[in-house]
């Protein structure tokens, strides 16, 4: 009989906690117990885990301390993540975080498996590992194949970042928006700075000094870490639109050799992870539909530049709930479990 693991979702009733409960069941993950974390606002409310109700238990040391522990997925922020993982950890308890709280901190690994999931066999005891910016997720499987075949030099992209990705109350404020536009109605704004129905804001997270927003620089400094390129020029653009799931963003790669397209496109249709939907003649490329609910990054629009074989663009999209946060983490612990 294979071991089975007592696990826990801090952050429970988020969407993204919802989603790692929905994953684990959907890919069998060996489950013993499961325990699911919030706030003292979920108190009384419960999740359904294999048909089964699941209670939410609010998340204190001594709620902790009192449960063998060996997994926890933590998807509550980074105010929490920075509270309470290394506690977990200290509780001899593997800690996958979502939260952008040790991105960058040079002794926790951050991690896409596909790209540097080899980092994960070096891991000795239970520790902490961080799962990237939903963005960087599902770039950087993408720069991998192309720094592989063609020496990446640069990027730049620009994203198109849905609601989800500031949780459920970017969900209800485009929802609620949209019903008072039609009702003739003037929302203000709460979640976001500006309207976001019917609208595209170009910030997403504060501003820096230099211009750059929140979100800008983690990309930036994320996929650097990943691909383990400290001098990668990044050039990032984020924009949130008015869609619920899914974020699409064009990449420009630069690179040192000439790019052979055609053997891009093998090297992403043999990828395990990357759906290629590339046919211009016959319209075919991916949408956010498309993604939505998947698992996979989806990849069209690929061309060299039209007087440099040295460029390559590309369009590129994926479920920043699924794969941008719950399957990579998930994902991450199934190469944990696999070498234990």
């Amino acid at each position: 009989m294979s071991k089975k693991y007592n696990v826990a979702v801090v952050g429970a009733t988020g969407v993204v906690g919802r989603e790692f409960i929905n994953l684990l069941e959907e890919r069998d993950f060996p489950v013993e117990e499961l325990y699911l974390f919030a706030s003292e606002r979920s108190l009384g409310e419960s999740v359904k885990f294999r048909k089964k109700e699941q209670s939410i238990i609010v998340l204190d040391k001594e709620a902790v301390s009192s449960r063998k522990i060996d997994i926890a997925f933590f998807s509550a922020g980074s105010a929490v993540s920075k509270e309470m993982a290394t506690f977990f950890v200290d509780q001899n308890c593997y800690v996958i975080d979502n939260s952008s709280a040790f991105r960058m901190d040079k002794k926790v690994p951050l991690i896409v498996p596909e790209v540097n999931g080899y980092l994960l066999k070096k891991l000795k005891k239970p520790c902490l590992i961080a799962n990237p910016n939903c963005s960087t997720i599902q770039m950087v499987p993408f720069l991998k194949i192309v720094d592989d075949n063609f020496d990446l030099r640069s990027v730049t992209i620009s994203t198109y970042q849905s609601v989800s990705g500031a949780g459920k109350e970017g969900i209800d404020e485009l929802r609620n928006q949209v019903s008072k536009l039609f009702s003739s109605q003037h929302p203000e704004p709460s979640v976001f700075p500006q309207r976001i129905a019917f609208n595209l804001i170009p910030q997403i997270g504060n501003f820096y000094p230099d211009g750059y927003c929140e979100e800008e620089l983690k990309m930036i400094n994320e996929t650097r870490k990943i691909l383990e390129k400290d001098d990668l020029d990044v050039e990032v653009t984020t924009v949130r639109v008015p869609t619920f799931y899914s974020h699409g963003e064009t990449v420009v790669a630069e690179t040192l050799d000439d790019c052979d397209i055609d053997l891009l496109r093998k090297e992403i249709t043999e990828h395990e992870e990357l759906v290629l939907m590339d046919d211009p003649e016959k319209l075919l490329y991916p949408t956010l539909i498309d993604s939505s609910g998947k698992n996979e990054v989806f990849i069209g629009r690929l061309r060299t530049g039209m007087n440099n074989k040295k460029r390559i663009n590309s369009w590129i999209v994926a479920d920043n709930i699924r794969k941008g946060a719950a399957y990579n983490g998930l994902r991450i612990a199934e190469h944990i479990i696999g070498g234990l």
